[in-house]
């Protein structure tokens, strides 16, 4: 299934829609997406060293990630961002439209998933809906229950913060 409002609505996961004008990055995102409650985030599309794992790690937007670091948390060689061509092939979407919601199109589970604990405190989680022209608010019992139905289940982490 590749509609994602198809899927969340199929699988009873409550979303608040907001459309915006296209974001590609953090910042824009600030200037461009309505204030909205719940954690805003920024999504890490990686891949170790020989190019055999890939992880999504999701983090506050403003978190500075240590990525040395996070390879010896997630047991892994070095850790570098996928290419835009792994991105399509893995998650089905293009740079600036990643978030945990894309795992709807990971039905292998070859992404290894990492949320940042601290992420999981907020009530809900800020998530493109595998589009960068929207934003979708999903209540933390509600991504709990996402996570679950694809497959990927929730693992948190403390992701290192770099300088």
């Amino acid at each position: 299934m590749t509609n994602i409002y198809e899927f969340l609505d199929a699988n009873n996961v409550s979303y608040e829609r907001h459309d915006h004008p296209a974001v590609f990055t953090v910042e824009e995102s600030k200037i461009l997406s309505p204030e909205l409650n719940g954690a805003s985030t920024k999504n890490l599309f990686l891949r170790d060293k020989k190019g055999l794992r890939h992880f999504l790690v999701t983090v506050l937007e403003d978190k500075k990630v240590d990525l040395k670091a996070l390879s010896y948390v997630l047991d892994s060689s070095r850790l570098s961002f996928a290419s835009p061509e792994r991105l399509k092939k893995h998650l089905g979407i293009d740079p600036g439209s990643v978030s945990l919601l894309a795992l709807v199109k990971d039905s292998e589970n070859n992404v290894e998933v990492f949320i940042d604990k601290e992420i999981w405190e907020d009530e809900a989680i800020l998530c493109h809906p595998l589009v960068n022209t929207s934003t979708l608010v999903v209540p933390h019992k509600d991504m709990k229950l996402f996570l679950e139905k694809t497959g990927h289940g929730v693992r948190l982490i403390e992701v290192p913060v770099g300088g």
